[in-house]
């Protein structure tokens, strides 16, 4: 059954596509091209706003132009056309590429988030200004934190009291109470709200207490005001649960409010980008004159149509055989895998594009038994690793509430310890999570990794020698390059007996610096080497955490050294010892 309504969908589109392409063409045509040019002006219309309101945008939320040529050419990939950026007075900022030839213009519009052009954007901003520009008003972490966990206490209450209300946000990150109901004066929220500061029957209009934030933006802007405003005049202005700012109450004449517009422009316009000119062109190859068909045209049309249609019967028969049976090998596969069976592949026979379907399919399926695979032996070791530290202390305490144990200096000093891997251990697998998440917060400088390679070496006493040119010049964020030797070092004085010997290494090579860490200590197997830098690995099983560490040190060094575009490389042999070398780029020669 589902083979015949393949065959038969497959049948019927094919030869609905081969009859409407070779018919349609002359209707088209005539139909299509004579309007081209009209149509041509009114897309590029399109375009124009489009690109107008993207970029007005991006220059509300941005101080300047430099990241902005993914956003055109985005838009030029997307309509089809070139788009330029050009500052006032000056050369072009910013271009996509676009068709060459000659080109029919669409005339140039001025990006100013501070002057928007309404008939343009399609907007209705009274003032001109974009709400999207919030500037010296938005709020910090903490003040949004603050006024949030207040409108949840007043929202509460008031759905206790079965009236409805909303939390909703403005631009610069200020949530407010949105009540969708009239509040009674005699109910309990009635209090709560007025001592929070919110009145009664509070709407997204309503006066708002601002924060220190917005405060200091509202005297810059009532400081701006007092050069065009006459001495006696009061420019005090307040802020309204949207985040606009108004004159206070019953200063509203027209002298007063273009003064306020101008003052917002000056304060606002250091946090938008600068004035510039877009221009947006096209390819004038497009334009075609209105065309029309013979009756001799017609009959050939007509018979082109007939030969097409008995081909495209054949074609479509002998394909849809072919393309059924791998299909069908694809969707048993799948529904095995939902079922739960994560070995099941797709056996596919055919050469062509359905072959990597199934090809896909397969890896796919790889991937996602290694995932699985990973997850499951993630979540035992990180709870094996866990397990002791807290086993541990969990029982001395128990011992000492019972009285079996005293807790002394010694006892205290123990659970330290304990606690000191537990957060270890932790901080350890934060540094790994944010590295997968790609969040890592490196701060790259030119570093004199001399004096920082000598200090590290130096936390290990005599065992390490030290062997680093005086001005070592390297790329990387200082703390995290610490961090990386620190660990190299620390793992090749775990695998190196008291009397073996460590190696500290670094020199120059072409453009990347190479820092060494050689130990005679005893070596990784051939087998061993290709997980050396997985999480949890250790080469000796019997190994401890105590002895052994918590497995998370090189997989630590391994993504730090690529987030600083670096890697980091191992070679071994079983009691000839290990060398770690790590790779980083060398400052750019000057």
């Amino acid at each position: 059954m589902a083979r015949a309504g393949l065959r038969v969908r497959l049948l019927a589109g094919t030869v609905l596509v081969a009859a409407g392409a070779v018919a349609a063409t002359a209707w088209l045509a005539v139909q299509g091209t004579t309007g081209s040019i009209a149509e041509q002006q009114d897309a590029m219309e399109r375009v124009s706003v489009q690109a107008y309101t993207t970029l007005v945008d991006y220059a509300a939320t941005h101080a300047d132009w430099h990241a902005v040529q993914p956003s055109l050419t985005q838009l030029s990939v997307y309509t089809g056309t070139r788009v330029v950026l050009t500052p006032v007075g000056g050369a072009s900022v910013s271009s996509s590429p676009g068709p060459a030839g000659p080109v029919a213009t669409a005339p140039p519009l001025q990006i100013d988030p501070l002057a928007v052009d309404n008939s343009v954007a399609g907007t209705r901003f009274p003032d001109g200004i974009a709400p999207a520009v919030v500037g010296p008003f938005q709020l910090t972490t903490q003040e949004h934190a603050d006024l949030e966990a207040r409108v949840e206490t007043d929202v509460k209450c008031l759905q206790d009291h079965r009236i409805a209300a909303t939390i909703a946000e403005v631009r610069s990150g200020r949530p407010y109470l949105r009540l969708t109901q009239p509040d009674e004066p005699s109910s309990p929220c009635a209090k709560v709200l007025g001592a929070a500061g919110w009145p009664i029957g509070y709407q997204d209009t309503t006066r708002v207490t601002p924060t220190p934030t917005e405060q200091a933006a509202l005297d810059r802007i009532t400081h701006a005001m007092k050069t065009c405003l006459p001495s006696a005049t009061d420019p005090t202005v307040v802020l309204d649960a949207r985040g606009e700012v108004r004159p206070a109450a019953g200063l509203q004449d027209a002298q007063l409010g273009k003064c306020l517009v101008d003052a917002r422009r000056q304060v606002l316009r250091p946090y938008v980008a600068p004035i510039a000119y877009l221009q947006v062109t096209t390819d004038e190859n497009d334009r075609r004159a209105g065309i029309g068909l013979s009756s001799d045209g017609l009959l050939r049309i007509a018979g082109v149509t007939a030969i097409v249609l008995v081909l495209t019967v054949g074609v479509a028969m002998l394909l849809a055989n072919r393309v059924i049976r791998p299909v069908r090998a694809l969707t048993a596969a799948t529904r095995r895998m939902r079922a739960g069976d994560g070995s099941a592949r797709a056996r596919v026979r055919a050469r062509w594009e359905i072959a990597e379907l199934a090809g896909a399919f397969n890896e796919m399926a790889e991937h996602a038994a290694r995932t699985e695979e990973q997850r499951r032996d993630l979540i035992s070791d990180v709870s094996h690793e866990l397990r002791t530290p807290l086993g541990t202390i969990r029982g001395w305490l128990v011992a000492t509430q019972d009285g079996v144990a005293e807790l002394d200096d010694e006892l205290v000093s123990s659970l330290l310890q304990e606690t000191s891997v537990l957060q270890h251990l932790v901080d350890d697998l934060r540094d790994l999570a944010l590295a997968d998440a790609g969040m890592l917060r490196l701060d790259r400088v030119e570093v004199n990794a001399t004096d920082l390679l000598r200090h590290v070496a130096a936390a290990h006493g005599d065992r390490v020698d030290t062997d680093v040119p005086d001005d070592l010049l390297v790329e990387a964020d200082p703390v995290r390059l610490h961090q990386i030797v620190g660990n190299l070092l620390a793992n090749a004085v775990r695998h190196t007996p008291p009397d073996g010997r460590i190696r500290l290494h670094g020199r120059r090579e072409g453009p990347d610096v190479l820092i060494t860490v050689t130990d005679t200590g005893t070596g990784i197997a051939p087998e061993d080497l290709p997980h050396v830098f997985d999480r949890f690995w250790r080469a000796d099983k019997s190994r401890t955490r105590r002895t052994g560490g918590s497995g998370l040190g090189l997989a630590i060094v391994r993504k730090l050294a690529e987030a600083q575009d670096g890697a980091v490389t191992v070679t071994s042999a079983p009691g000839e010892g290990s060398t770690f070398t790590l790779r980083m780029p060398a400052p750019a020669d000057r």
